[in-house]
């Protein structure tokens, strides 16, 4: 299928945005091709401020109208509880929320940027997505990520090279307790990294205890700054743990 035919057959769609390579290019096409089209991004626990800022500076960058909903994930207690399969529940949450906005707003389909080198298999949030009936166009049209981020650079979307951000909540060791204070804590200090240069990195947390994950090319700049960085993330954790390995 090709993604002009996904927009033809439905020409007005609710997009869920999250300030990512995927749904930003996926906003693009459906600005480009259908004929009415509306954001919405949900602000939770679980999401970092910077995807908010992105989220609104892509929507207005493309005039695309963006709603912003607030939802307590936390007040969830099979999602703080944190199961292997905690993305189904945070999902069905998440877009049955957006679903019963968008159709107060008059919109029946909701898509999401969801591609085709996604591994749907090890991916509970998507069965939540197909029991809701959201739709995943660049998947149905077999558009993968190379491509995605190649055309968004040639169409000069700032999104473009921006590395893949999962949810805080994917920070915390399955089975352990997900609370407001160790996700703000994460947020912290990953915002702390980047700030110094650092790119496409994680914090894992179990108790009191942090493991940064940083891509090889990144371990230099790390050093240099090594002592700076362990005092600072020595103030929200007992104990940090560097682990030089390539981010997924």
């Amino acid at each position: 299928m090709d993604i002009r035919d996904f927009f033809t057959s439905n020409p007005v769609v609710a997009i869920a945005v999250s300030g990512g390579v995927d749904s930003s290019y996926l906003l693009y096409l459906a600005k480009k091709y259908a004929s009415k089209v509306k954001a919405y991004f949900v602000r939770s626990a679980f999401q970092p401020e910077f995807e908010y800022e992105d989220a609104k500076r892509l929507t207005s960058e493309l005039d695309v109208d963006l709603k912003v909903l607030t939802l307590d994930i936390l007040s969830d207690d099979e999602v703080i509880k944190n199961p292997s399969d905690r993305c189904y529940y945070c999902k069905k949450r998440i877009f049955s929320a957006i679903i019963e906005e968008a159709s107060k707003d008059g919109f029946t389909v909701v898509i999401e940027g969801t591609n085709a080198s996604d591994d749907i298999s090890d991916r509970p949030g998507f069965k939540a997505l197909q029991e809701l009936n959201v739709r995943s166009p660049l998947r149905e049209a077999g558009i993968t990520k190379e491509e995605i981020r190649n055309k968004s650079s040639e169409i000069g979307l700032f999104t473009w090279d921006k590395p893949s951000y999962a949810c805080l909540a994917t920070r915390i060791k399955t089975g352990e307790i997900i609370t407001s204070e160790k996700l703000r804590k994460i947020e912290r200090c990953e915002r702390y990294l980047m700030d110094l240069g650092l790119s496409d990195l994680r914090i894992r947390v179990s108790e009191d205890n942090a493991r940064i994950e940083l891509r090889p090319q990144d371990i230099s700049l790390f050093e240099e700054n090594r002592d700076r960085i362990m005092e600072e993330l020595g103030k929200h954790f007992a104990h940090v743990k560097k682990e030089p390995e390539a981010v997924r």
